[in-house]
């Protein structure tokens, strides 16, 4: 009887030795994926939640301060809040701006320099604190997603007021306010023109850029997208982070929009105001400022902001050309 060669069994055993080894590193890499998913996961509620879960205190400026007198007006959202805002008033208008401010800071009513500039100009202005910000109700900061309705209620309100009949509406935001003025243009048809300031061209763009600027690889930036995304849903609803600037902007057609930016802004970076721009294809006019000047607006001139002629010319003359 012929014997079988002792080295097949040596050989079957080194392979069903190799086949534990093979799990174990299929195991040990899907153990690093859900490490490395769960970090990135993680990222934006440690981030986010001390930015956006809250109701912020701003200090009011009283308009005296700046030589002008506002009536206060509240609002009332479609989704049930109400907002303070404050109307100043211009001699016989030709049109109506509406301010909108940042995501923490200053209160819209920092901008009541700029209401005196419209004003003496032959604008009128709508003031208005958006939802979850001094006496204005709210709970939440929904990044520019939700407040676009802030927005829509003031439209309302002027277009239920005789005096500004058939006169254009203007929105002027900064920072958060600047994408909430481009997400509003965008969202509600009775806006005539856009004036936009330091505006990020999506919270998730934003959020990514500055992690670069705090040194993260830039790919490393690019994987977070999806989970700043994620957690936006699951905090603002689904149906929300579909508002963002880069898509809004692109619904100008044809009304006039004005972008302003600074070269080295350390809040919003540049990268924003270049999307945004190309997103617009060619329909708006630009004015940038070399530099890190998030309000645009020189800060020594900031209650008087006429002042600084370069950005206030660009303003003036962007809407006696318009309107």
């Amino acid at each position: 009887m012929k014997q079988r060669p002792r080295f097949s069994n040596i050989a079957i055993s080194r392979v069903r030795r190799k086949r534990p080894i093979g799990k174990m590193i299929t195991i040990i890499i899907i153990v690093l994926a859900v490490i490395v998913v769960a970090g990135f996961a993680a990222i934006p509620p440690i981030v986010m939640k001390d930015m956006v879960l809250l109701h912020v205190d701003v200090s009011e400026m009283p308009p005296e301060q700046f030589g002008v007198e506002a009536e206060e007006v509240w609002l009332t959202t479609e989704d049930g809040l109400r907002l303070i805002s404050w109307e100043v008033k211009a001699d016989d208008p030709r049109g109506i701006v509406i301010f909108l401010s940042g995501i923490h800071n200053p209160s819209v009513t920092a901008y009541f320099g700029h209401a005196k500039m419209m004003a003496d100009n032959g604008y009128s202005s709508l003031l208005i604190e958006m939802r979850s910000h001094g006496r204005s109700e709210g709970s939440k900061i929904y990044v520019g997603t939700r407040e676009y309705l802030d927005t829509k209620a003031g439209v309302e309100y002027i277009k239920s007021q005789p005096a500004y009949k058939d006169l254009p509406v203007i929105v002027f935001g900064v920072s958060m306010g600047g994408a909430t003025a481009i997400n509003s243009i965008g969202e509600i048809p009775d806006i005539d023109g856009l004036i936009s300031v330091s505006a990020f061209s999506s919270w998730e763009d934003a959020f990514c850029d500055n992690m670069i600027g705090m040194g993260f690889p830039p790919i490393a930036a690019k994987m977070e997208k999806p989970f700043v995304r994620l957690y936006m849903g699951l905090e603002f609803g689904f149906g929300s982070i579909r508002i963002s600037p880069v898509n809004e902007i692109k619904k100008l057609d044809g009304r006039p929009a004005l972008l302003m930016h600074s070269t080295e802004d350390s809040q919003i970076p540049f990268a924003s105001f270049e999307r945004l721009k190309k997103a617009a294809t060619g329909q708006v006019e630009t004015f940038v400022r070399t530099g890190d000047h998030h309000m645009m607006c020189m800060e020594e001139h900031f209650t008087e902001p006429w002042k600084d002629e370069e950005y206030a010319g660009a303003i003036l003359s962007f809407l006696e050309e318009h309107f």
